[in-house]
């Protein structure tokens, strides 16, 4: 394990006692504890940077697989559906991850303070790899869990914390992605807003085309630079949020699951139940069954376990457990 993160496992574990998801600054940082490894199951990560401190993950983007093991962290620059799964976990050594939610507006302005895009990654347009957590971030954040502590502190300390993170991450590997996320008219950012009308518009009919066009670009390049962006094409990236809303819908909202199909756009309910079945393994109603199974075992009412997650594409709750990662990259 790096020496970066061994306060942060112990000032981690002090706090996150329990198997699970806990949020505190108000919801910003998300810590993650498991016992025991977790299969391989769809969830949606937002913008934001992830930490693994102890165990290992998997996380899968499109067709790339990243190995997150202790000490790495990883950029997720969008809304990103991905396949993620707990692999190394243990009773006596826990799988321990930590998630920083960042401000890209904040970002934008940091980024224009530190002067214009260096020509050689104008072009640069893709997510990136794990890497290993950099000194510098990795006292940061342990000064932001800090401030779970000292809350009279953290209204003022957090915002100004957070932000020594956003430049040092501008100013390291992960700084030509960020970059581009807020360059006007750089192909990233094309995408970036294409991806954020899709959070409010993924129940529309449209095509590949349509999007393209929106983004003033041809078909291929559109489809070139979302799949470097997403690791996906664009209409595979629509499919998944549909069905992770529509798995949202239907546990906290309780719709049905043809009800909940019409509501994400799909017009044929037995179509969203062979893709439902192929994303989560499962149909839509024995998997509903078995998350509120899961719910109701674990002891925690569900008033409480709503606390632990996080806003879903509509800013309703999303659902998140130990065994159906909603998780953030941690």
């Amino acid at each position: 394990m790096s020496v970066n993160v061994t306060e942060l496992v112990h000032k981690v574990s002090d706090i996150a006692k329990e198997d699970g998801t806990l949020s505190i600054l108000d919801g910003q940082i998300q810590l993650f504890r498991n016992s025991a490894p977790v299969a391989a199951l769809p969830c949606m990560y937002f913008f934001g940077l992830g930490m693994t401190l102890s165990g290992s993950k998997n996380i899968m983007v499109g067709e790339k697989t990243y190995e997150m093991e202790a000490g790495g962290c990883l950029l997720s620059p969008a809304e990103l559906p991905v396949i993620t799964s707990i692999t190394r976990a243990r009773k006596d050594a826990p799988f321990l991850g930590i998630f920083v939610h960042l401000d890209l507006q904040q970002m934008t302005q940091l980024a224009a303070e530190t002067g214009p895009l260096p020509a050689e990654s104008k072009n640069h347009c893709n997510t990136v790899p794990t890497m290993e957590i950099d000194a510098g971030i990795a006292n940061a954040v342990e000064r932001l869990v800090d401030l779970h502590n000292s809350p009279d502190l953290a209204k003022q300390l957090f915002p100004i914390i957070r932000q020594e993170i956003m430049i040092r991450l501008l100013h390291g590997p992960y700084g030509p992605t960020l970059r581009q996320i807020i360059t006007s008219d750089s192909p990233m950012q094309k995408i970036m807003r294409i991806l954020s009308w899709l959070k409010n518009h993924f129940a529309d009919d449209f095509t590949s085309g349509d999007l393209a066009g929106m983004a003033h670009m041809s078909s291929s390049t559109f489809r070139e630079h979302f799949k470097a962006v997403t690791g996906m094409s664009p209409m595979q990236y629509l499919k998944q949020i549909r069905l992770l809303e529509a798995r949202q819908l239907m546990f906290n909202d309780k719709l049905n699951a043809s009800s909940a199909a019409f509501e994400v756009g799909y017009e044929s309910p037995s179509q969203f139940s062979r893709e439902y079945s192929r994303m989560f393994g499962v149909s839509p109603v024995r998997d509903i069954r078995r998350l509120r199974d899961l719910v109701d075992s674990s002891g925690i009412p569900r008033t409480n376990w709503h606390e632990q997650t996080k806003t879903g594409l509509t800013g309703q709750s999303r659902f998140e457990t130990t065994e159906t990662p909603g998780n953030p990259p941690a």
